[in-house]
């Protein structure tokens, strides 16, 4: 395992040490809380040792995603017992329904703007980041994808989801928003983890701003094709004084953006064929008048067909944001 994760989990083998002591102290003698002390002891004595992070059946490393969320397990996945499998299997779930929850209603409304997202982990959990909400009567969207795959990349995405949040309510610029982000995400991670990002905000006057760390490009959607909207700025946990410059532009009626993830542009046939960004924007270009979920589905299906039944490898996250018309009808508001 890299020096760099290795410090980080010592420190954070040391600092549950201290917490357990303490709370020995307030209650002495608690088994449960012996035992936990024990388990951390045991991790910092295998670390001292060198065999930290080595299943203790076949010496094989564990899984890093699954080493990252917990530094006290000892066995790889293939030499779990039946009953750890079940355990970890019921876990799992109640981490991808605790992820479903945090994500908004697919499809919303508002004075001004229609937006719609598809999201689908290509595991139980996903690494991918979408979200949207008012804020100080604009609407704020988020779309990205957190480096690496599994528990670990989706507590990053909770992490960026509940940070994005609490900045929002400090009503900051959009710019100062995600430095803000940039430095709490970069002091909470390891070093290598990073999120490559979509920030935006939408007015009631059809002008958006929006901030592009390090992602894939953003079509912007009109009667005329798709324009790419290219990165802005280097992804989000990589450097602390990462400054970010935002695209600025006015959306007319029927205009829109369509953000989307790797797991589209990277999505491969049975020939070993990228779907690619050229194929993206060739498929933007040809839907003329914009109907935010028929383009959606159809998009979905295009990945669908371009595949032939392939297994989804990673991630998928589409989402359009639509310029509607005063008289466009409305059911539902962020």
């Amino acid at each position: 395992m890299p020096t760099a994760e290795q410090a980080y989990l010592r420190t954070e083998l040391e600092r549950r040490h201290r917490r357990l002591q303490a709370a020995l102290k307030s209650s002495p003698g608690e088994p449960d809380l012996t035992l936990l002390l024990d388990e951390v002891d045991a991790a910092l004595s295998r670390m001292d040792g060198g065999t930290f992070g080595l299943c203790e059946i076949c010496s094989d490393p564990i899984e890093r995603d699954r080493l990252l969320a917990d530094p006290l397990i000892r066995f790889c996945l293939d030499d779990l017992t039946s009953e750890e499998r079940k355990a970890l299997e019921h876990d799992l779930a109640l981490a991808a329904r605790i992820q479903r929850g945090l994500l908004p209603p697919e499809h919303a409304i508002t004075k001004s703007w229609e937006l719609i997202y598809y999201y689908q982990p290509a595991g139980v959990v996903s690494g991918d980041y979408c979200d949207y909400f008012a804020a100080n009567r604009d609407l704020l969207f988020l779309c990205g994808d957190v480096s690496g795959k599994g528990v670990a990349a989706s507590m990053l995405m909770s992490h960026l989801h509940a940070t994005f949040r609490s900045l929002a309510d400090a009503d900051l610029p959009l710019i100062s928003m995600v430095e803000a982000a940039n430095r709490i995400f970069l002091e909470s991670t390891l070093a290598g983890q990073f999120a490559t990002l979509v920030v935006g905000r939408a007015s009631d006057d059809g002008t958006v701003e929006l901030v592009n760390a390090g992602h894939l490009p953003v079509l912007h959607l009109h009667e005329s094709g798709a324009n790419p909207l290219e990165s802005t700025g280097v992804p989000l946990g990589m450097f602390s004084t990462a400054q970010f410059s935002p695209h600025r532009l006015a959306l007319r009626s029927g205009d829109g953006l369509l953000i989307y993830t790797d797991g589209l542009t990277e999505a491969r046939n049975a020939s070993g064929d990228e779907y690619g960004i050229s194929r993206v924007e060739r498929f933007a270009s040809s839907r003329n008048g914009l109907v935010a979920k028929t383009f959606v589905k159809d998009c979905v299906e295009d990945i669908g067909r371009f595949q032939s039944g392939g297994k989804q490898a990673d991630d998928l996250t589409l989402m359009v944001l639509l310029r509607v018309p005063a008289d466009f009808p409305r059911t539902n508001s962020p």
